[in-house]
């Protein structure tokens, strides 16, 4: 293609049958957009096998083509239920009966939150009160009496710790493992490891809150210095379930078979140029995704498929858990599809819209339970009756849990506490009805078995069946890691 071809008149709308070549290029966006496309014809040997690398020697790979594991996986998705703001252990899953009956009284203990350093503080005790479940007698508060149903199917990790008290640090360390910006986030690592399994489907989906996305924003589903492959595609659960992905009005199903006849016809013509621009193969990759999933993604998020008993029980029949409800419906769907991880998030904009509870404690606590309790515990049991839990690591929690002390003078307000706090796992390998580490009598530091947010992900990583200290990544001069260059053992004590 000469550069006069760019000079040429511009075809009137709706004339690309009938017109030359260029004049259909030229339509397209200068090639451009068709160009995208062109990737389709790969299964046919065209672009796929042929294309070169950057290095101009080597063949082009999709990146997110299937890769092996390290060794064999227990888990072969993830589905990661982010509890933004930071919900309190000591009043959901961290049984502390010492507090009961010291309300208001002033202890010495240490805490760290947004309101700084502070060695005395006016006790919170629990809102709610605690009841054992299932056959290993877990102590689980009323503010969860669906998921207390589950506790034989779910490992708590009591005593996490992590490096930051502040929501947007803490977020991106939980999300990428370290405090500061730019690296890549946990689902970006599992699809640069591992490939996706369905080609027509993202690898990496992230479902946010209606009321606004979490304080840091897409750093916490970024593909950092990865390429951008890897990143998370963004999904909503309602409406069109991913933005810019229709097809133009006007552009049918003739028109696209011509722009795709005439863009093979077009690349076998430029072979070489093309493999002059070493960024293109990444961009028609990403593109072609977008093309598939035209028809893919309609489908996988079509709940007309389920039955009403099914939708009951993600509590999509009550208004208070629908929202979630369908998210974590539509979750099932797309690991059920071979979609590698799941983000989804409860709680969105920032303090009492997510579980952030500084002010009103019960208030705050009761919408974000009430809201995610029974689809929680509908996606643990669906996943189990349709023998999908084995091979899907469910993983919930926030970026830090809650200090036993009130924040203010007056109030039942928690601040932020990353000295010791409460996650679980279910399902893809882990144990259930066992409960691991301890946090003080107040709940104010981890104390037995301490585990950092690094431990958590080299656990996700290990059950996926990769290892995490030869899962990297060369930048910056260095193999970067997830787990970081000191490394980091999964909690094997939860481990089957």
């Amino acid at each position: 293609m000469t550069d006069s071809t760019f000079h040429q008149p511009r075809p009137r709308r709706g004339e690309f049958c009938g017109r030359t070549r260029r004049e259909m290029l030229w339509e397209a966006g200068a090639g451009f957009t068709g160009l995208a496309l062109a990737a389709l014809l790969g299964e046919d040997g065209f672009l796929a096998t042929q294309s070169v690398a950057a290095d101009g020697v080597s063949k082009f790979v999709n990146p997110l083509a299937p890769k092996p594991p390290h060794f064999a996986p227990r888990a072969k998705s993830v589905i990661f239920l982010y509890m933004y703001g930071g919900p309190s252990h000591i009043d959901t899953f961290d049984y502390k009966p010492n507090m009961v009956g010291m309300d208001n009284k002033t202890v010495q203990v240490k805490t760290f939150g947004r309101g700084g350093h502070r060695n005395e503080g006016r006790i919170v005790e629990p809102r709610w009160k605690f009841q054992q479940y299932g056959e290993c007698g877990k102590w689980v508060s009323d503010l969860f009496p669906h998921l207390a149903t589950c506790v034989d199917d779910i490992a708590f990790v009591h005593s996490m710790t992590a490096d930051s008290p502040i929501h947007g640090s803490a977020m991106l360390m939980m999300n990428t493992g370290k405090i500061l910006s730019g690296s890549p986030c946990l689902g970006s690592w599992v699809n640069y490891g591992l490939g996706t399994v369905n080609q027509d489907l993202p690898g990496f989906v992230v479902m946010l809150d209606p009321r606004g996305g979490p304080i840091s924003g897409a750093k916490n589903w970024s593909s950092g210095y990865m390429p951008a492959s890897y990143q998370a595609t963004i999904m909503r659960s309602a409406g069109t379930p991913i933005l810019d992905l229709a097809r133009p009005d006007g552009v049918s199903d003739q028109v696209q078979r011509r722009m795709l006849d005439t863009l093979q016809q077009y690349n076998r013509e430029h072979e070489q140029s093309r493999a002059s621009n070493s960024s293109l193969a990444a961009r028609i990759a990403s593109y072609e995704l977008a093309y598939k999933m035209q028809a893919a993604a309609p489908e996988a998020v079509d709940l007309g498929q389920e039955s009403a008993a099914t939708l009951d029980l993600y509590g999509m029949n009550d208004k208070r858990s629908e929202v979630f409800g369908r998210q974590c419906l539509l979750a099932r769907r797309l690991v059920e599809r071979g979609v590698r991880f799941v983000q989804l998030y409860s709680g969105g904009n920032h303090t009492e819209t997510t579980w952030d509870a500084h002010n009103d404690l019960v208030v705050n606590h009761t919408l974000h339970a009430g809201e995610t309790d029974k689809p929680i515990a509908g996606l643990l049991q669906d996943l189990k009756q349709r023998g999908l839990l084995d091979q899907t690591l469910v993983v919930w929690g926030g970026e830090f849990g809650r200090q036993p002390t009130a924040e203010y003078e007056k109030g039942t307000g928690r601040d932020h506490n990353s000295y010791g706090f409460t996650m679980w796992l279910a399902g893809g390998g882990v144990r259930g009805g066992v409960s691991v580490g301890k946090t003080d009598e107040l709940g104010a530091a981890a104390v037995e078995d301490r585990f950092h947010v690094k431990h958590l992900h080299a656990t996700i990583l290990h059950q996926l069946g990769l290892h995490p200290e030869q899962l990297s990544y060369f930048y910056g001069g260095l193999d970067q890691k997830l787990v970081g260059v000191e490394g980091a053992e999964p909690i094997h004590p939860i481990l089957g």
